[in-house]
């Protein structure tokens, strides 16, 4: 594969482009399409029925968001922030966590709900630079009574009620995830099942998404970046789905970068979609031959994030950073509350790319 660097994904984004809150109408967001051999289209993400055919398979990922934040204090009283990373078991989970120093294993962390309900939470060890935590009841109830949804970075206000709802795909099902498969969030039953009814079949996947993908790519060769670890489980129905239409000459588009690395990361050598559940650490970048996917739908990334590598793979840097360029002189909104692409595959990239010395 061609050496790229994190520079070559670099481009302009005004901070006032950066979407704070989502729209009311979730299907009234923007939609950039972009297509090979074809002019940039700006339509409207419910256009999204007409660029979808009979026989296509759309996959989507039906996690479901937790409320990962939780504020407390040590016995000491000194203040800590955990941000569940994973639950790995019914009492246990691993966390990022902050705190004036980092807790040492044995140390107690409370937690209180505005009610005065209290729970206890134990640091049973490290995993590089995520801490164990030891619960005294199942996780998932003390992240609903005592957690707050952990909204990215780059939104600057406090989680509020309406962000439970809106920060959620309407086919969340799976708890698991720190962040919203976002390109998801533009979806509405009604527009699903319009796209049923033309003939498109739905299926879904599950990946949860870990607080890894905010992590910035810290080195200047690519070849050196690491992928942070996320679960997925590929179900044994979908992969049969996913195996018809590739034989039939069906497209396969995935709803989102988590849909996407689920459906390749369960794509054996030869194109075969195996099922099953597993971690995935797949970093797709330019050069990467896609196995599955013909189409992607997603939001507009950040800069120099494997994200935006990712759909450089798909449609090229170059072809990539005009669309960037033209959202932003077209003023979509982007990251998690903002607009949407439509991105088709263009299958002479990764030759281009890995012929480059």
């Amino acid at each position: 594969m061609h050496e790229h660097y994190l520079s070559d994904f670099d481009f302009e984004l005004p901070e006032s482009l950066i979407a704070q809150y989502p729209l009311t109408d979730r299907t009234a967001s923007r939609l950039l399409c972009v297509r090979p051999g074809q002019a940039l289209e700006d339509k409207t993400f419910s256009d999204i029925e007409g660029f979808l055919r009979e026989g296509d398979l759309l996959i989507v990922n039906n996690t479901r968001v937790i409320k990962a934040r939780l504020r407390g204090h040590k016995a000491t009283k000194g203040a800590i922030e955990a941000l569940i990373e994973r639950v790995t078991g019914e009492r246990t989970a691993i966390a990022m966590i902050r705190a004036s120093k980092a807790p040492k294993p044995g140390t107690e962390l409370f937690f209180e709900t505005a009610s005065g309900e209290t729970t206890a939470v134990t640091v049973t060890g490290r995993q590089g630079q995520f801490f164990e935590l030891a619960f005294n009841e199942p996780v998932l109830s003390v992240l609903e009574r005592f957690g707050e949804v952990p909204l990215p970075p780059y939104i600057t206000h406090a989680a509020e009620k309406s962000d439970e709802t809106r920060y959620q795909t309407v086919y969340a099902r799976h708890p698991g995830a720190v962040a919203a498969p976002t390109a998801g969030l533009h979806f509405t039953d009604d527009l699903l099942a319009r796209l049923r009814a033309k003939g498109v079949d739905v299926e879904e996947v599950t990946l949860h998404v870990g607080a890894g993908t905010f992590q910035p790519v810290r080195v200047e060769k690519l070849s050196e970046h690491e992928m942070h670890s996320e679960w997925f489980e590929m179900p044994e129905g979908v992969a049969q789905r996913i195996n018809e239409a590739k034989a039939q000459g069906r497209r396969v588009i995935a709803v989102g970068t988590t849909s996407l690395r689920t459906i390749e990361s369960a794509a054996d050598r030869v194109g075969h979609v195996e099922s099953g559940a597993r971690d995935t650490k797949l970093f797709i970048r330019p050069g990467y031959e896609f196995k599955i996917v013909d189409a992607l739908i997603t939001n507009f990334h950040l800069p120099k994030s494997t994200l935006v590598m990712l759909v450089s793979a798909l449609a090229g840097r170059e072809r990539i950073l005009e669309a960037y360029k033209h959202a932003v002189e077209a003023s979509y909104r982007f990251f998690s509350y903002g607009d949407a692409c439509f991105i088709e595959r263009d299958p002479s990239v990764p030759e281009k790319e890995n012929s480059k010395e």
